[in-house]
């Protein structure tokens, strides 16, 4: 199974979307999102319905004319991107980490199940 991209008009509306790495290693999905210039305490992780949101803001810093200032690219203000989850992630296990600019969640698979043979009765 694979995590899958759910893209989207909130999606459209964000002022940026940080790219975004996402790995399968076999017990767990790795998603790594750049939020470079974003605090930890402006990022949130939600599962809801299956689908993992990594939502938060990247303050706007204030620049006057005066300061020199000819061109400007990095954007500020919100981000949001969302994520179909497998039904084999165990919600309860994910664990984030966010460490120079670059927020890692982990996904934990659950362990898979053997098929369960049922045995048909006569009436």
């Amino acid at each position: 199974m694979r995590l899958v991209f759910s893209g989207g008009s909130a999606a459209q509306s964000a002022a940026w979307i940080p790219s975004v790495d996402v790995r399968e290693t076999a017990d767990k999905f790795v998603v790594q999102a750049d939020l470079p210039g974003v605090e930890a305490n402006d990022i949130e992780i939600t599962t809801e319905k299956g689908v993992l949101t990594i939502k938060g803001e990247r303050k706007y810093e204030q620049r006057e004319e005066s300061q020199g200032y000819e061109r400007v690219e990095r954007v500020s203000g919100s981000f949001l991107r969302r994520f179909t989850l497998p039904d084999n992630v165990q919600l309860d296990k994910i664990e984030a980490r966010y460490t120079n600019g670059v927020l890692e969640v982990k996904l934990p698979k659950a362990a898979e199940q053997a098929a369960k043979r049922i045995t048909v009765q006569a009436a």
